[in-house]
């Protein structure tokens, strides 16, 4: 939403077919070993399909502090594969399988747990390991699966071979923690984003800053405050395409935003791929840049469940039907790679629905981007914006699916004092329509709307309250509040 330019990471990886046949199974191993100082408990719960699965693994550390682990594990026969993981780095040698630990999960204190998963492909069925070891302490015990669940039908919409677990699994089935582990993959519905289990949430997170200029604020800390201090569940992965960003060194930037969403994807948090055009404010200037850029980004991360595209950051001076032409060509080139995403496509204005162009949704609801599983980006800045755009999201909401993919706590500027009620105001409704969103900025840049005092991102301090500005402050606390996310 501001008109001048700025000053300037665990997830699920589908490996299936929709209509799964869900099974839970847990697996209790006391540990048998010399060492009595070492021990182990494991969970493991299956969610299964034919070709494919999802096992999900929460180890328990029963004997002394830990610092890294590696858990080994072995299917029957090599005809099962673990196909990508999270919260761990996976290896396989034959049916023998080795998941080592991360930098931010590798310290288990004495009866502490950390969980972690990974998809799986099976060409012969009963992909169940029968016995685990942690730090070569082995684990023995016995699988008892459960009833199977009834299988589940194609969800509405959806291709009838999406590469995606069923998006509903069965409501006794355990789940994760992070919110990629608890939501799956995420679909459009109705006027919602829902998640596996076929349910509207709410996605709560922040934005970079441009990765040309703040680069040094997104690294191993400041993700896992993100992702455990803060308890966010997105991270908006904002890259410029003007102002020395992406048009410079397509190759570098495509990089630099294939790595953050490593990172997001490691501590399960969803990843927004922000094509941040602003200026200039017509998409079609950067179509066969946008072409070249999600063929390669959709292409790297096709087999994720936890990646969103943003394809136009904030048109302005353009029509919505130019902006619906441009959508319209963009979309198939991520759908050609991923066609089960959700695609976030900028409005007119800034991405204002069109009001700080003197318009409104009403353009959009009767002539909608033709394709299917998309949402409307709509940004606005609460000092700047206020009860007139309020009431037309309010209005929009109620035909199109809308995210917050961008917003501020002061003007449009991105400068100026916190407007706490006008914030409060926007936050409160977005969270009873159930509309997600992602605060400018994560970063440490010297302007009002940046979470981080200036420099912050020189240290290596980001959890609590002491580095943080007034906006951080009041966005933390926003952020950390429960999510509702239904599972049954």
């Amino acid at each position: 939403m501001r008109l001048l330019p700025r000053a300037s990471r665990r997830a699920l990886i589908a490996a299936g077919a929709v209509g799964a046949l869900a099974m839970g199974v847990t697996v209790a191993l006391p540990v048998v070993n010399a060492m009595a100082a070492s021990g182990c408990a494991v969970t493991y719960t299956v969610n299964q399909w034919q070709g494919g699965f999802t096992a999900n693994i929460t180890i328990k550390n029963l004997g002394d502090p830990i610092n890294g682990w590696t858990l080994g594990f072995a299917f029957p026969n090599s005809g099962q594969q673990v196909t990508q993981g999270w919260s761990a780095t996976y290896a396989q040698s034959g049916a023998n399988v080795t998941a080592a630990s991360m930098s931010y999960n590798g310290s288990l204190a004495t009866n502490a747990s950390t969980a972690i998963g990974f998809n799986g492909s099976w060409t012969t069925a009963n992909p169940l390991p029968t016995s685990f070891t942690l730090n070569g302490v082995v684990c023995t015990g016995a699988t008892n699966p459960s009833s199977p669940a009834p299988s589940s039908p194609t969800p509405s919409g959806s291709p009838s071979a999406s590469p995606r677990p069923s998006s509903s699994p069965s409501p006794s089935q355990p789940v994760g923690q992070t919110p990629v582990a608890i939501n799956g993959q995420l679909r459009v519905c109705g006027v919602n984003l829902c998640n596996r289990f076929n349910r509207p949430i709410q996605l709560r997170g922040m934005s970079t800053h441009g990765l040309q200029w703040f680069a040094n604020c997104y690294n191993d800390a400041s993700l896992n405050a993100l992702a455990s201090d803060w308890q966010a569940d997105l991270l908006r992965v904002s890259m410029y395409v003007q102002e020395q960003g992406y048009e410079t060194n397509p190759a570098g930037f495509t990089n630099q935003v294939n790595n953050l969403v490593e990172e997001a994807t490691e501590r399960g948090l969803y990843a927004l791929i922000d094509f941040h055009t602003l200026t200039p404010g017509d998409p079609m200037y950067n179509l066969d840049r946008a072409k070249t850029f999600f063929a390669a980004v959709s292409a790297r991360h096709a087999a994720k469940n936890n990646v969103i595209y943003e394809i136009t950051n904030e048109p302005n001076g353009v029509s919505w039907s130019t902006i619906k032409n441009y959508a319209e060509q963009v979309i198939p080139v991520i759908r050609a790679n991923d066609p089960d995403a959700v695609v976030i496509v900028g409005t007119r204005g800034w991405s204002s629905l069109g009001v700080s162009e003197g318009g409104n949704s009403t353009e959009i609801i009767n002539n909608k981007v033709n394709a299917t599983n998309i949402m409307y980006a709509f940004h606005f800045y609460a000092a700047s914006h206020k009860d007139n755009y309020r009431a037309e999201v309010e209005r929009a909401a109620a035909a199109l699916p809308i995210f917050v993919t961008e917003f501020g706590t002061v003007t449009y500027t991105g400068g100026g004092a916190v407007d706490t009620s006008s914030s409060t105001a926007w936050l409160d409704m977005l969270d009873r329509l159930k509309i997600g969103y992602a605060n400018w900025t994560y970063s440490d840049a010297d302007e009002g709307s940046a979470a981080f005092k200036p420099g912050t991102c020189n240290g290596g301090q980001y959890a609590g309250t002491a580095v943080l500005t007034e906006s951080g402050n009041f966005m933390r606390n926003r952020i950390r509040t429960p999510d509702n996310f239904p599972t049954s």
